[in-house]
C-alpha cells in the first residue's frame, strides 16, 4: 500500500472514531439535555456552625480542630431522603446531586479508605449516601454524586492552613514507600471507584480540579475507568479537560454556551446551611433565572442546604414549591423542549418544542400595547396562554412575503386573569416546522 493510501486510510479511521465518540457522547447526554432542572444538596459538618463549607478552613476563619469538632453535632436525626426525593420530583426536577465529600475530606458514606466519615465520626453513625441513592431511584430521579478531588485532611495533600497530623484517619497499606502524590492519587481514585461500585451513579459532579493539572490528577485515566465500569456515566466539566458538559456557577451566562451545560446557583449567598445568611433570592428571580437558562439550552442545578439534622430550611422548601407550581402550570414550555430563538426575535427567553412546531414565549414583564414576535416565516395556527388556555388574537404586520421577509407578528394582550404572577408563557403553534428569517433586509424592488 502506498503512502497516499495509508494517509487516506488513517484519516478515514480517525474521522470514523471521532464520529463514533460523538454519537456515544450524544447518547450518554440525552437524559441530561432533557432534564432542565436538578437539585444540588450541600450537606456536611459546616452546617453545624453555619460557616462557609470547607473554605472557612482555607481562609483560616476556623482552626482545623474546631472545624472537625462540628462532627459531634452532625446528627442526621431527622434525615428523610424519601421526603427529599418526593419533593424534588414534585418540583419538576429530573436529577439530584449530593455532596458525598467536600474539600474537608469528610465522607458521607462508610468508606473503607478513610476513617473520616460520618458513620465513624458523628452521631449519625451510618451511611447517608445509600438511602439518598435508593430514594432518588425509587422516585425516578437520576443520581448525581459530588466528589471533591482535593482532600484537605489527607496527610499527602498539601494545604495552606495549619493542620495536625491526620494520618491516623487514612489507610496507607503497602504504599508507605510511594511518593506522597502517588499515594494521594491512588487514594482518591480508589474512593471514586468505591462510590461507583457501591452506588453506580448516573452522573459524577467533580470539584476542585483547579488545584492541579490534568496530568497530575490523571483525569484521562480516571474518565476511562469510569466509562469502563459504566458506559453511560456522564461527568461535569471540573474533571480538567475530560468533562462532558460545562458548569458555570452563580452568574447566568450572557452569551449562550456551546454544547450541553448546567448553571448551578445558591438560593442565598452560601452553598451550605448558613442561618445568618438571610439574603435569599426571591422566587421571582429563581423562576426568571430558570427561564433564561432553559431558553439558552441549559439546566438549572438549584442548591439547597439541609441542617445538621437533615431537615431542609423552610425558606428553601418554600422556594422549591413555588418554582414547582410555576413549572406545573407551564410544563409544556419546559419539558420536551430545546433551546429557544436566537437573540432579536423576542424580548425574553423562549423555548421550542422538539418537533419545532411550537414556540414558547416567556414574558418577563407584563406586556404593554401588544406583544411582538419577529422573523417567523411560518403561518401561525394559534397562540394561547399556558395555564389559562386563553386564545390570543394576532396579525402579521409589514414585511414582504414575496421577498421572504416576514415582518412582525403582533400579538394581542392576555386578560388580567391570564397573567401569571411570575412569568406568563405563550404557546405559538406553527404550520409546519419553524422557519426563521435571519437576513438583514433589502430593498423591496417590486410591490
Amino acid at each position: 500500500m502506498n503512502m497516499k493510501k495509508l494517509i487516506l486510510l488513517f484519516l478515514c479511521c480517525t474521522q470514523f472514531g471521532f464520529a463514533q465518540d460523538s454519537q456515544e457522547k450524544s447518547e450518554r447526554m440525552a437524559w441530561f439535555e432533557d432534564a432542565k432542572l436538578g437539585i444540588f444538596v450541600h450537606w456536611g459538618y459546616y452546617a453545624v456552625n453555619g460557616i462557609t463549607e470547607s473554605w472557612s478552613l482555607y481562609h483560616k476563619q476556623i482552626s482545623y480542630a474546631d472545624y472537625m469538632e462540628q462532627g459531634k453535632e452532625f446528627t442526621a436525626s431527622n434525615y428523610n431522603p424519601e421526603a427529599w426525593a418526593k419533593l424534588f420530583k414534585e418540583v419538576g426536577a429530573d436529577y439530584a446531586v449530593l455532596t458525598t465529600k467536600h474539600h474537608d475530606g469528610v465522607a458521607l458514606w462508610d468508606t473503607n479508605l478513610s476513617k473520616l466519615n460520618v458513620a465513624e465520626k458523628t452521631p449519625a453513625g451510618r451511611d447517608l449516601v445509600d438511602p439518598f441513592v435508593k430514594a432518588s431511584r425509587k422516585n425516578n430521579l437520576k443520581v448525581g454524586l459530588y466528589y471533591s478531588l482535593p482532600d484537605w485532611s489527607h496527610p499527602d495533600y498539601e494545604v495552606v492552613f495549619p493542620r495536625p497530623d491526620t494520618g491516623k484517619n487514612y489507610t496507607q497499606k503497602n504504599q508507605k514507600t510511594w511518593p506522597a502524590w502517588e499515594r494521594f492519587v491512588s487514594f482518591y481514585k480508589n474512593q471514586v471507584k468505591e462510590l461507583q461500585e457501591k452506588y453506580n451513579p448516573d452522573l459524577f459532579w467533580f470539584d476542585g480540579d483547579w488545584e492541579h493539572s490534568s496530568e497530575e490528577w490523571r483525569t484521562k485515566s480516571l474518565k476511562d475507568s469510569l466509562l469502563s465500569r459504566n458506559p453511560n456515566i456522564i461527568v461535569n466539566s471540573r474533571l480538567n479537560q475530560h468533562g462532558d458538559y460545562s458548569t458555570p456557577e452563580q452568574g447566568v451566562p450572557v452569551v449562550r454556551p456551546e454544547g450541553p451545560w448546567e448553571f448551578c446557583m445558591t438560593m442565598n449567598d452560601n452553598w451550605g446551611y448558613f442561618p445568618s445568611d438571610t439574603n435569599y433570592k426571591p422566587t421571582s428571580q429563581i423562576i426568571r433565572t430558570f427561564a433564561e437558562v432553559i431558553g439558552s439550552g441549559g439546566n438549572l442545578l438549584l442548591n439547597i442546604s439541609p441542617k445538621p439534622d437533615g431537615t431542609i430550611p423552610g425558606e428553601q422548601e418554600l422556594r422549591l414549591k413555588e418554582l414547582g407550581n410555576w413549572i406545573t402550570k407551564n410544563k409544556q414550555a419546559v419539558h420536551g423542549t430545546v433551546a429557544g430563538l436566537p437573540y432579536g426575535h423576542f424580548y425574553g427567553p423562549t423555548t421550542i418544542s422538539k418537533d419545532h412546531k411550537k414556540i414558547y414565549l416567556f414574558m418577563l414583564q407584563d406586556p404593554k400595547n401588544y406583544i411582538s414576535l419577529k422573523g417567523i416565516q411560518n403561518k401561525v395556527k394559534s397562540i394561547r396562554v399556558l395555564g389559562s388556555g386563553e386564545q390570543l388574537d394576532f396579525v402579521r404586520n409589514g414585511g414582504a412575503a414575496w421577498n421572504n421577509i416576514p415582518g412582525i407578528l403582533r400579538i394581542g394582550l392576555p386578560s388580567k386573569t391570564s397573567i401569571n404572577g411570575y412569568i406568563t408563557v405563550l404557546e405559538v403553534e406553527l404550520e409546519g416546522e419553524l422557519q426563521l428569517y435571519r437576513g438583514h433586509g433589502n430593498a423591496v424592488e417590486l410591490n
